[in-house]
């Protein structure tokens, strides 16, 4: 019995040694670059910044295995998390339908979206898609290709508030909370009602969803909630009092690096830890991650508005350039309230190499909140270009014992 005890503690203290993150490896290589990141450096709590770099290293059957380093890490200072939290719902949307799989729902289901609470709206048609008509994989196409708030807002009516908070804590994202749709001002009361739903294929209704209420609140202990020394509000009134973020969603940048982890590597994982998504799923989500809004017709979007590299902050900032042809980012971004944030699976095909990159940086020097001025240009902007650039640059230089075989996410992009 002593031997077990002995040889289990030797066990969970060897699994406690491999997970531990390493916390100075970030900070002195953005150090031994001065010239992009000391003005960030300097006062790295005014800019919020946080930052996770994952490793990947497999070994002789392509089996991944991880490193994590991490900047400023702490899930309890919260920071907006923006349209980060649409990635998550992404997943359990289609974990939905896999689970109601046996009344003839698909993922390509005319969803048509009814109203029953004050505020609610009614979606009957969808001219975006091919067909004219809305679906939860063409909503998912919105999202992951230009972050399109109404999407979201369909795919959260859909999952409902109480499914959505429940998955969060089932796959061990004990940090996060998503409590609202976004850019509708949706808070308190209005964010407990989603709406009623039919899903139909062709003529025949297959899945009646009634309109649903959760009572349920999400408490979780967060400092740094309150921010700012002001605040515009919802008539463009000068608020002259912190700005109150309590009750918002919530999603740190190490709950977002584990669900893209799973996401990318289910293999990596228990298979009781997976998500339930099909081979489909998976090819859904990848393409519509990696892919530029300039090479999609169903949505067909302006050049002018939506570049190519729109969405890829940790590489290209918001520079319009074209995108560097050997490089795909699997990623999503999100910014508001004067943050930046981007979770990302990078893949270099022509020099075999990989690795996650997640950070969140904050830039409000006027510490007024909703006033639309942010330095998203001359500070967030650069600095995610310059984390990116960088991080690219020593995974260029690090050796690997074996080169990764990538093919799973060599895709087509011509649909």
């Amino acid at each position: 019995m002593k031997r077990i005890l002995i040889t289990a503690f030797m066990s969970i203290s060897l699994s406690a040694m491999a997970q531990k993150t390493d916390t100075v490896f970030l900070r002195k290589l953005m150090e031994s670059k001065a010239e992009l990141f000391s003005s960030v450096l300097s006062h790295p709590d005014k800019n919020q910044i946080q930052i996770l770099y994952t490793q990947i290293n497999r070994d002789v059957k392509n089996r991944p295995a991880f490193k994590t380093f991490s900047y400023h890490l702490d899930p309890s200072h919260y920071f907006y998390p923006a349209s980060t939290v649409k990635l998550a719902a992404v997943i359990f949307a289609l974990e939905k339908v896999n689970r109601l799989k046996n009344t003839g729902l698909t993922a390509q289901s005319t969803m048509i979206t009814d109203s029953a609470y004050k505020g609610q709206t009614k979606v009957s048609t969808d001219t975006s898609a091919k067909n004219g008509l809305p679906s939860i994989a063409h909503y998912i196409k919105k999202i992951l290709l230009t972050s399109d708030n109404d999407a979201f807002n369909r795919i959260f009516e859909f999952i409902g508030r109480a499914e959505i908070n429940e998955k969060l804590k089932a796959n061990g994202l004990n940090h996060s909370r998503i409590l609202n749709r976004l850019a509708i001002g949706d808070a308190g009361e209005s964010a407990r009602h989603t709406n009623p739903i039919h899903f139909y294929n062709g003529n025949q209704l297959v899945y009646e969803q009634p309109a649903q209420y959760d009572s349920k609140e999400y408490e979780l202990k967060l400092n740094h909630v309150v921010m700012g020394t002001g605040y515009m509000d919802s008539t463009d009134k000068l608020v002259n009092k912190p700005f109150n973020l309590a009750g918002k969603n919530a999603f740190p940048i190490n709950d977002q690096q584990k669900l893209i982890q799973k996401l990318i590597f289910p293999e990596a994982f228990s298979a009781k830890d997976r998500f339930n998504l099909t081979h489909e799923d998976y090819k859904l989500i990848y393409t519509y991650m990696s892919k530029y809004p300039t090479e999609s017709d169903y949505p067909k979007y302006d050049p002018k508005e939506f570049w190519a590299t729109y969405a890829k902050m940790l590489y290209y900032g918001r520079e319009k350039v074209t995108p560097e042809p050997h490089i795909r980012i699997f990623n999503k971004y999100g910014d508001s309230y004067g943050y930046i944030i981007d979770n990302s699976y990078f893949v270099d095909f022509t020099n075999g190499m990989e690795y996650f990159l997640t950070a969140v940086v904050q830039s409000n020097e006027d510490g007024i909140f909703n006033d639309n001025k942010y330095e998203y240009e001359t500070v967030c902007f650069p600095f995610m270009k310059n984390l990116g650039r960088t991080i690219y640059e020593f995974e260029m230089s690090r050796p690997k014992k074996h080169k990764p075989n990538l093919s799973k996410f060599k895709l087509v992009y011509t649909y």
